[in-house]
Order: structure tokens, then C-alpha cells, then sequence
């Protein structure tokens, strides 16, 4: 944790930060005036963005983080990131010079993709603020089970722009945060008043206060800088206070745009006499510099304020500043997305003292002491480290049987195995770590939390049970607990798996998080869900019950389009079993997956549709459902149609297949155990061939190699019918597809399948039309 260190050389710290908003301006007016463009088009960056938080980032990297302090840079800070790590030696030049470029250092922030160490992505603003809360959760939770050193542990900090605080996620998140006694968290407010569109909104900042500290948060506000702290001690200095304090937003930023004149203009027109002795000690220079004179840009102010928040209370700190601070459109309404122009930054570099053709050279302009001080204050920085290494293969995977049973539904079968696995132990059992947001029970994980307890830092009696009331579920909470509870905010949800999902490479030890939900509300955090496939965090998630199949819950609860999503989402592999042993199979193989180096993360979409269960006659069948699919019944070579399906239906695909097997000689039957899967096989086979590349037949073009050109083929699963509807064009063969294209409502299995054409009777009709066809 964060330690109060001694105080740094402000000079030294002036001329870095002075350093940083160079360099991250310059690495922004390279790559759009100077850099050869293929396609004329704007790069962009943000230079004012960069601007307004050069001193709170030079105080924290080089005085105020330890070496195990994390931190999740503001999207449109990058730049100054980058910076920073150029002066560390973390960063190279051809990654600057290429910025924003093909391979170059990224727009914001990325994990995977920068060469730079980077705790946490950003850019889908809010997620990189409410991240570092649940990592501060997964520090406390492997320090709680013996996997991490009390001594170990650091601070989770989030630099965010004011305009990120509209984001909702960012309040579902201090809610959870605030039920789970997170610690060991500052988030640290860029308050620059201005968002892309305008200046912010005046009335929410006088309510931030009570929002965090009824969260129990720390609220540290960093309004005036140290010479605007004195000059409110002069004659006129506490009605320039006052009026500080009333001035509109808005107001503020265009007089910061006008500078001293339009400052001595405002201010004598509206505090007069009162004022004037302050103001005339001040020439139109001196007293612009006096009025953004804010705390966000006074080091003093920042390194203080770091210092006296040592301890591990969570604090929020609201540092005022200036957009585009230093820079010649500092204050201006439309500096967003504005470039200094060539004479701009050439204004600026004279400025610096900085020799044309010197523009990287660390610290050009300086002379040699002031040079050396600025060295000697990067080399001493503790926040200074080379990109973790990811530990991989951690856990040997046991063979996982499916649960004995004739019938059964996928969804009872996942938790009885996660109950197998519980009482087994074992390295995998004890990296697991479980969760959901509120529908722990609903989703059949009640025996997995039974048997492995709640995560609580402070003991939790189950007072049911302590009282003798009878309950299945006997839930106790305390430090070995192995499931985290959550409340109904899905974005939490993922956010908690990410951070989880990132154990390994943010704090050491890998775990293997699964989190459960139903699945029609993957999309209330479908945001959060991308963020944390972005980052490559690894997870189980567990989408259960699915689709119409659920039917006495109505359309709100059934589920149509998340295959579909499963399809567009990198870094997450879908897989439909509808029986368990494919169930079985298919999670011993995502346990690899999330701790192997080419993996990824895992989504099963269950039901709680009971089925009997198959007898296989040999494990044949089990290389093709782990890749994607496979035949259930073999097609005759050269069949002129086949049966294709997915899932729960799985029942009614049978059954059809019996009823046309006289008619249709030959008729396959295909089940398909991951749409996303075989679409990625033929997408990169495809994408072979036009790279000139001899590839393989893809898993897909195999299976259907044995059917017709021409055959037909009837596609069926209880979801989006375009799930499946695709597979015609891997051979140019019929479609004919069936799937649910509109909002379910209750009834029950027979009525539901019946109307939305997912029985017997229409895969047999949809058979039919492709022979009429």
C-alpha cells in the first residue's frame, strides 16, 4: 500500500509536468501535420484533454504510486501515458511517432495491444473508473485466501474526466462497492468543466460530496492552488473567493479562453473597488495565471492532498483544472477535439527552449542540473516496472463426469458439477471463484456456495440456520468464502468477472471466476461485457435459462439474440450443449481455455429444459462438439438434406429426423454445439485463401462435405434463426431456418414451441418446402 514518502523536488516535478504536456502534445501534432497521410483523413487526439491533467499525473507517477499501485488512465490521456513511460524508458519513440497509427501506441489505453505496461484498457469511458473498485475486491480476496501478501498490496486509482460521472455504471458500481467494504481505492476527478459538446453541468458537483460519503468514501475537494490560497489572504481576497465559488462554469472557461484582460474586465465590473488592490499588484499576465491557478494544476496541492490520504479509506478526489491548460485554446468550448496549428506548437516549443529537431529528446531545453534533477526524479519513481508476465497453466484440469441421471436439464447439470468439483478440492476447486447478481439460486449455483461459503471480509452468520430454520441453502460469509454476491446490476456482473479475469496479470496468482445469469440480460451489460473481452480477461459465463424454452416467465425473461452476440464478440467462445455429457466436456475444455495462452473466455447458453439424455455408442463424437459440431446421425454420402440444431430443441430435432428418415433417404442430423465456433473456422479459411494462404477445409466445410451441392438443410435452435440461417452459404447449399424472430409470451413448452414454429411438425413442414422449392 501507498506509503507517505518525502517530499519530492517541485521544481524537477515542474519541469516533468511541463515535459508531459509537451511530449504528449507533440506526439498528437505528429501524427496529424507531420506524419505522411495514406488518406488524408484526421488522426486526432486530444491535446486539451492531455493538458488539463499533465500535474496530477506527474504527481502520482513520479512522488505518490508504489510499485503495486495500479492505475486506469482517462481515455483521452493517453498520450501522457505514453509520455510518461518514454521518460521511464518504457517506451519507445517509433511507438510515438506512430500513434494513432498502424501498430503504434494506441489511441487509449490497452492491455493487450500496448507494448507499455497498462494496468487497465480504457476508452469505453466510466468501465475503467468502476474496474479498479472490484480489483481493489480481487486484491482483498487473494490477500483473504493466502494467495497474496498483506505486505503485497497497492492501490487501485482511476483518473477519469468529470464528464465520465454521467456514466450510470460508475454508481451501480459504489453501491457494490460500497455493500463489499472495498479499500485501497482512490478515483481522481479531471474537473475541467467542459465534456465533448460543452462545459458540464454546475449543479451535480455540489452533490458529489454526500453521494460518496454516504458510500462511505472520502471526498477530497482540490479547488485553489497555493498562490491563489495567498492571494485570498490579500485585501480582496475573500470576495474573489466568493466569487470563484458562484462563477458559472461556463463563465469560467471563456474568461480562461479571453485571459488577464477579460479576467480584470469581469472581475472589477462585478466586485468593483472591493477588489481592485488585488487586482492592480497583478499585471494581465500574472493575474490570468493567478485565476488558473487551480488545485488540479498545482503540484504542492496534489502532493499534499496524496499524502494525507495514506491510509486504505477509499477516497475520491475532485481536482479543478483547465482544459487545455498551457495550451493556446486553454478554456475555449470547442478544444476538445482541437490541434495547435504548426505555428501554435512552434510558439510552444520556443517557449520550452526546446532546438528545432529536438522535439523527443527527453529532456531538451534544460539545462544540465535541471536536467539531472528531472532524470533523477523518473529514475526514482517506484511506479517504474516492465510489463507482467501472464502466468499461464496454473491448475491441472480433472476429467469432469457428467451427473448420472436419465433426464436432466443443462442447467442442473452445471451445478451439480460445480458441486463434484467442490467436493473433490483440489488447485482448480480452490481458484474458483463464483458469482452472480442476484440469481445465485436461480441458476443452480446454491450447492456450490453451500459447500465453499460467501466472500465477506467481516465474519457473516447465517442467522436462518443459527436459528433453525429450515432452508436448502446454508450460506455463511468470511474470508475463505469462494462466491461473491452481487446485486441486480449486470454491468457489475462483468466487471467483477474482468477484474477477476485479471488476477493473474494485475496482482500474481491466476483464478478461474464463473459468473451466472440469465441470459436475455447479457445485454443490460453488454458494454461491460466487451470491456472486459478487450482486456483478455478470462471467465466462465454462464447464461441460464435461455430462450422461449423458459416460458411460464414471459417474453421479459426469454432470450433471442445473445447467440447472435456471441457471433460479433471477440475473445469469448460460445458453446450450446443440450446434452450434460457434452456439458461436461464442453467446461473441462473452458477451464483450459482460461488459463492457456491462446484461449479465451467462455459462454454456455443452458436451459432448464429438461431432456433425456442419449447413449453414445464410442467418444468419437467429442472432438467435433468441443470444435463445433457434429453429426448425430451420419448423412449418406451425397444425402440431399440434413437436420441442423442447436441446443434445447435438441428433442424435437430427433424427433423430426425419425419422421423423415423413410422419406428423405440418407437424412442427416446435425448438432451444432457452437455457431461461433464454425463461423470463425469458415471466416478464417476464407480469409486465408484471400491472404494466398493454403489452409485447411474448415471444421464446418468438413461436416457439410458429405451432403449434396445442392442439398437442403433445416436449421433450428431456440434463438435467432440467423444463428444458423449462415450455414448455407458455406457450400451455396438451401436454407431453410427456424428460431424465434419475436418477443415470446407465457404458456407453456407445447404452446410456445407450437406458435413460434420450433416443434416436430414445423421442422418436418420447413423439410418439406425445400423440396417443393
Amino acid at each position: 500500500m501507498l506509503k507517505k514518502t518525502q517530499g519530492p523536488d517541485f521544481d524537477a516535478l515542474r519541469l516533468l509536468e511541463e515535459r508531459l504536456r509537451w511530449l504528449s502534445s507533440w506526439t498528437i501534432h505528429n501524427a496529424n501535420h507531420l506524419r505522411e497521410s495514406e488518406d488524408g483523413l484526421k488522426v486526432g487526439g486530444h491535446q486539451a484533454s492531455c493538458a488539463s491533467m499533465t500535474a496530477i499525473m506527474a504527481a502520482l507517477y513520479f512522488h505518490a504510486l508504489g510499485p503495486n499501485d495500479k492505475v486506469a488512465v482517462k481515455p483521452h490521456a493517453g498520450p501522457v501515458l505514453h509520455a510518461i513511460h518514454y521518460l521511464l524508458g518504457t517506451q519507445s519513440r517509433e511507438q510515438l511517432e506512430a500513434f494513432r497509427g498502424f501498430g503504434g501506441a494506441q489511441s487509449y489505453p490497452s492491455r493487450t495491444k500496448d507494448l507499455i505496461p497498462v494496468d487497465f484498457s480504457t476508452g469505453s469511458v466510466g468501465l475503467g473508473v468502476a474496474v479498479t473498485a472490484f480489483a481493489s475486491l480481487v486484491q482483498d480476496y487473494l490477500i483473504a485466501h493466502g494467495m497474496m501478501e498483506p505486505a503485497e498490496a497497492g492501490r487501485m486509482v482511476a483518473l477519469m474526466g468529470d464528464a465520465e460521472l454521467d456514466e450510470g455504471n460508475i454508481y451501480e458500481c459504489l453501491i457494490e462497492a460500497s455493500k463489499h467494504d472495498i479499500r485501497n481505492c482512490w478515483w481522481i476527478v479531471d474537473y475541467n468543466r467542459q465534456s465533448l459538446d460543452a462545459t458540464t453541468s454546475d449543479r451535480m458537483f455540489s452533490r458529489f460530496d454526500e453521494i460518496f460519503a454516504s458510500c462511505g468514501w472520502r471526498v477530497v475537494t482540490l479547488k485553489y492552488g497555493k498562490a491563489m490560497e495567498a492571494a485570498f489572504a490579500e485585501p480582496g481576497g475573500e470576495a474573489l473567493k466568493r466569487w470563484i465559488d458562484e462563477a458559472p462554469n461556463a463563465d469560467y472557461a471563456a474568461l480562461t479562453y479571453l485571459g488577464g484582460a477579460a479576467w480584470r474586465e469581469r472581475l472589477l465590473k462585478d466586485l468593483g473597488d472591493e477588489v481592485r488592490p488585488l487586482l492592480d499588484a497583478r499585471d494581465d499576465e500574472a493575474l490570468g495565471q493567478l485565476m488558473t491557478n487551480l488545485g488540479g494544476h498545482d503540484l504542492e496541492t496534489l502532493v499534499e492532498a496524496f499524502e494525507a490520504a495514506s491510509d486504505d479509506v477509499p477516497t475520491f478526489f475532485i481536482a479543478y483544472t483547465i482544459k487545455g491548460f498551457g495550451l493556446p485554446f486553454a478554456g475555449h468550448k470547442d478544444n476538445h477535439a482541437g490541434l495547435m496549428n504548426p505555428g501554435q506548437i512552434a510558439a510552444l516549443r520556443e517557449r520550452m527552449g526546446i532546438a528545432e529537431g529536438e522535439e523527443w529528446e527527453p529532456y531538451a531545453g534544460l539545462g544540465g542540473n535541471a536536467a539531472e534533477a528531472a532524470r533523477s526524479l523518473v529514475e526514482g519513481s517506484r511506479i517504474a516496472r516492465a510489463k507482467r508476465e501472464r502466468p499461464w497453466n496454473v491448475a491441472d484440469v480433472p476429467a469432469i463426469a457428467p451427473p448420472a441421471g436419465e433426464e436432466q436439464s443443462t442447467q442442473a447439470a452445471f451445478g451439480r458439477i460445480l458441486l463434484d468439483l467442490s467436493r473433490a478440492g483440489g488447485a482448480l476447486a480452490d481458484r474458483i471463484v463464483t458469482t452472480s447478481p442476484d440469481v445465485t439460486v436461480s441458476t443452480n449455483l446454491g450447492a456450490w456456495v453451500n459447500q465453499r461459503g460467501l466472500f465477506r471480509r467481516q465474519a457473516l452468520a447465517d442467522v436462518f440456520a443459527a436459528a433453525k430454520i429450515p432452508s436448502a441453502q446454508k450460506w455463511s460469509g468470511g474470508e475463505a468464502g469462494q462466491h461473491v454476491e452481487l446485486g441486480i446490476a449486470e454491468n457489475n456482473l462483468f466487471l467483477v468477472l474482468a477484474a477477476f479475469g485479471l488476477a493473474g496479470e494485475l496482482f500474481g496468482p491466476r483464478l478461474f471466476p464463473i459468473g451466472t445469469v440469465y441470459d436475455p440480460f447479457i445485454a443490460r451489460g453488454l458494454d461491460a461485457l466487451n470491456y472486459a473481452c478487450y482486456q483478455d480477461a478470462r471467465f466462465m459465463l454462464v447464461a441460464t435459462p435461455s430462450g422461449v424454452t423458459l416460458g411460464p416467465e414471459g417474453g421479459a425473461h426469454q432470450s433471442i439474440n445473445p447467440p447472435l452476440i456471441a457471433l460479433g464478440q471477440p475473445g469469448l467462445r460460445h458453446y450450446e450443449p443440450a446434452f450434460v455429457d457434452e456439458l461436461a466436456l464442453m467446461m473441462e475444455e473452458a477451464f483450459r481455455l482460461m488459463q492457456a495462452p491462446d484461449g479465451e473466455s467462455v459462454y454456455f447458453r443452458l436451459t432448464t429444459r429438461t431432456l433425456r439424455q442419449i447413449e453414445r455408442a464410442d467418444d468419437a463424437w467429442k472432438t467435433g462438439a468441443l470444435a463445433g459440431g457434429y453429426w448425430l446421425r451420419e448423412p449418406a454420402p451425397g444425402a440431399e438434406a440434413a437436420i441442423v440444431y442447436s441446443g434445447a430443441v435438441a428433442p424435437e430435432a430427433i424427433a423430426a429426423w425419425e419422421a423423415l428418415k423413410e422419406d428423405v433417404p440418407g437424412l442427416g442430423l446435425l448438432a451444432v454445439t457452437s455457431p461461433d465456433l464454425l463461423h470463425r473456422g469458415w471466416s478464417a479459411r476464407q480469409a486465408g485463401r484471400w491472404r494466398g494462404k493454403a489452409a485447411e477445409p474448415s471444421h464446418v466445410e468438413k461436416l457439410l462435405a458429405p451432403l449434396a451441392p445442392g442439398a437442403g438443410l433445416v436449421t433450428i435452435l431456440d434463438g435467432a434463426p440467423a444463428s444458423l440461417s449462415w450455414l448455407g452459404g458455406v457450400r451455396g447449399q438451401r436454407v431453410s431456418p427456424l428460431g424465434i424472430d419475436r418477443f415470446g409470451q407465457t404458456g407453456n413448452l407445447g404452446d410456445l414451441y407450437r406458435e413460434y414454429r420450433l416443434d416436430v411438425d414445423a421442422i418436418v413442414e420447413a423439410a418439406a418446402e425445400l423440396f417443393l422449392v
